[in-house]
């Protein structure tokens, strides 16, 4: 995995996205901006350039599937691999985010071992 990816990490809970940028930081990836929701994630994609975005799926003002929806339909952004992080164990709850084209998803808590497994599958 290249060392050098820029990587915005978007949730509500400055403590998730302590522990996203804490793992992160155990795989080497140094170069991460963070965002309180999707509002303020879309003004970030549209001043920097990312690599990648781990969203979580429930925030307030707009959403994670909101924020994918923006990204894939904005002809800079769409190509951006997106992970979606959530407590929801339930498929169904990603249906749509994966049709509206997800990458793929993390269930909470995010260990070390299945972020690099999803961050080596969307690297490739």
């Amino acid at each position: 995995m290249k060392i050098g990816k820029k990587i915005l990490v978007v949730d509500d809970s400055s403590l998730m996205r302590d522990l996203a940028k804490s793992t992160l930081k155990q795989l080497k990836l140094n170069n991460v901006t963070e965002a309180e929701d999707g509002v303020e994630a879309l003004a970030e994609l549209k001043k920097e350039k990312y690599d990648l975005i781990l969203s979580d799926l429930y925030m307030p003002n707009m959403d994670g599937l909101e924020l994918l929806k923006a990204v894939r339909s904005d002809r800079d952004l769409k190509n951006i691999p997106f992970i979606i992080m959530t407590i929801n164990k339930k498929k169904e709850s990603l249906k749509e985010a994966l049709e509206a084209g997800l990458n793929d998803y993390l269930i909470k808590p995010v260990t070390t071992n299945d972020l690099s497994k999803k961050l080596n599958k969307v690297f490739e």
